[in-house]
């Protein structure tokens, strides 16, 4: 494992919603696909409420490409943080979703998206997040918490 590094990329928006519907909208995995326009369709693979354990394959349209990770949660502390994991082509993915409450009305939603080598294939990870893959995550998470900012933004008017 020696010479192999993570790399990551950090999103950060202030949405203008209290902590609670910020965290109903991230974590509905049934309506994501209503919500999030990078993401084409969620099948959810396990019972009950979102927390730690709970699994999901999403199908999502990246490098204009269409491609379905399956994802699992690690880490859930409603409503102010969650970690989202998966492994796909020898990386091992790590989302973490942190909602900054900003007074009642405000939410500052942090995701840091790290990539971590899992296997000798570290060839697509730097094509992922370095340079011009980097601003790619970016660009979609940015798209992501826009989407997300506008749904729950919206729901008040």
């Amino acid at each position: 494992m020696e010479g192999m590094t993570s790399r990551s990329v950090v999103v950060e928006r202030r949405i203008a919603a209290g902590q609670g519907p910020v965290w109903e909208s991230l974590t509905d995995l049934r309506g994501m696909a209503q919500v999030l326009s990078g993401v084409t369709s969620v099948d959810v693979l396990t019972a009950g409420v979102f927390g730690v354990g709970t699994r999901w394959r999403e199908t999502r349209r990246m490098f204009g490409k269409e491609a379905t990770e399956e994802m699992w949660v690690t880490a859930c502390e409603a409503p102010e943080r969650y970690v989202v994991e998966a492994e796909s082509h020898g990386t091992h993915y790590i989302s973490e979703w942190q909602l900054l409450a900003d007074g009642p009305t405000a939410t500052t939603v942090r995701m840091t998206f790290t990539g971590v080598p899992s296997g000798g294939v570290t060839g697509l990870l730097a094509r992922l997040l370095g340079g011009v893959g980097a601003r790619a995550v970016s660009k979609a998470v940015a798209k992501d918490l826009e989407d997300v900012a506008a749904a729950v933004e919206g729901r008040r008017r």
